[in-house]
């Protein structure tokens, strides 16, 4: 099936709805459909933070053009998948010097408003997130916190490192125990609005569990987008339903919007409501037809 069949299946839920109505609705969703995400990556230098964006992301790579902060640069890098884009800012990482922080502070408030979701990065061995506290605490104020997923990183070499079962590719009990103090650490220090994932991308332990709290901190109109550009194994169950229904809840907040507005008869915002529930429910089952 194609996107062309999701289109015209919910099209035919409107067919009753006057024409330039309709087809604004219908344009809506389909600018969620074709919407290219934005996805910040932070982090100290040596995190991971490409190897993470390689582990989750298929497509060809192209850089971009840079945006300039004073002598420092954030590189912005598109993701082609057929006819799909996403679009990464890699962020110069933090803490290399009180200079170059002040230069990055300006760089990431001009930037953050157009990220749907930034990824944080931290290596499970780092001991010092001062900076770090500073940047999330004075950079990212609301609502951008929100917007933070701290992924704690190189698991298998949290201490001791030489316990990691490579052969069943997990940490052991010890580590374990290590990894979970290092998240409440992170929790209680930063307290973050999201979720703290503990990931090795490495061993690719744990990046199923990560990208599926990933997609569900994403806003409602981009997880379908997202998980559209992700490889094929991290496509969970959890992940798929999410963003189907996150892809519903989109197209329903288009038809509350639709109908809110001045210009729309009465009749027609009536009509829309007694639609809006079926159009939901159909926009979730022709999911596969567009991601």
């Amino acid at each position: 099936m194609t996107k062309l069949n999701g289109y015209k299946v919910i099209e035919s839920r409107l067919q009753y709805i006057p024409l330039p109505t309709a087809h604004a609705i219908m344009g809506k969703i389909s600018e969620i459909v074709n919407s290219e995400p934005v996805i910040g990556i932070m982090g100290k230098t040596g995190a991971g933070k490409s190897s993470l964006c390689n582990a989750l992301f298929q497509g060809e790579v192209s850089p971009v053009n840079d945006v300039s902060s004073c002598t420092r640069n954030a590189l912005r890098v598109r993701i082609n998948t057929g006819d799909r884009y996403l679009t990464l800012i890699d962020l110069p990482g933090v803490g290399e010097s009180q200079q170059r922080d002040r230069e990055y502070t300006s760089l990431y408030r001009r930037l953050l408003p157009e990220v749907d979701l930034i990824i944080w990065v931290i290596k499970a061995d780092d001991r010092v997130l001062a900076v770090d506290e500073h940047f999330y605490r004075d950079v990212l104020t609301d609502p951008y916190q929100g917007k933070v997923l701290f992924v704690i990183n190189q698991a298998d070499k949290i201490e001791p490192c030489h316990e990691w079962d490579f052969r069943r590719n997990q940490p052991s009990p010890l580590q374990i125990a290590n990894i979970d103090l290092k998240v409440q650490d992170i929790t209680r220090l930063l307290q973050p609005v999201n979720p703290v994932c503990s990931i090795s991308v490495k061993t690719n332990w744990n990046l199923k569990e990560m990208v599926e709290v990933m997609v569900e901190c994403l806003p409602e109109k981009s997880s379908s987008p997202v998980t559209a550009q992700l490889h094929r194994h991290l496509r969970t169950e959890r992940v798929k339903e999410t963003a189907r229904n996150d892809f519903g809840s989109a197209v329903g907040g288009i038809l509350d919007v639709v109908a809110s507005l001045p210009v729309v008869p009465r009749p027609v915002k009536s009509l829309i409501h007694q639609i809006r529930d079926a159009v939901v429910s159909i926009a979730r089952s022709v999911w596969d037809f567009f991601f």
